[in-house]
């Protein structure tokens, strides 16, 4: 059973950093694509970044090119999100994500494994 566990989040000042963090257990990060959807109160979940599962492509939302960095280390079988330059407009529960698919897709019900997430919060 693949499981996904988050930390990182927490608030921080409009223009700086968070890094999250998402470990798989039950699997390994090189078996699975895995990503960041975000879902803000009142609004839908919406997807922020992937990782490819060979580790060689990465892709972003328009909202968060530039900003945001994906990554993940295969000895430490974990995933990160760099998130710098945050915005207000940033704040929600980040959500890691996996997939047995090569790609990750964009729209959040194609996904099969998700964590629990983690509160982000970006004051002004």
């Amino acid at each position: 059973q693949v499981r996904l566990v988050e930390s990182g989040g927490g608030l921080v000042q409009a223009g700086g950093s968070l890094r999250l963090s998402c470990t798989i257990s039950g699997g390994t990060v090189r078996d699975h694509s895995m990503g960041w959807f975000r879902q803000a109160p009142g609004k839908e979940r919406e997807f922020v970044a992937a990782i490819s599962r060979s580790g060689g492509t990465t892709y972003y939302a328009d909202s968060v090119k530039g900003r945001f960095a994906i990554s993940r280390d295969n000895a430490q079988n974990t995933m990160y999100l760099q998130m710098d330059s945050l915005k207000p407009e940033d704040t929600a529960i980040f959500v890691c994500a996996a997939d047995v698919s090569p790609y990750l897709g964009r729209d959040p019900v194609r996904a099969p494994f998700w964590g629990q997430g983690t509160q982000v919060t970006v004051s002004s």
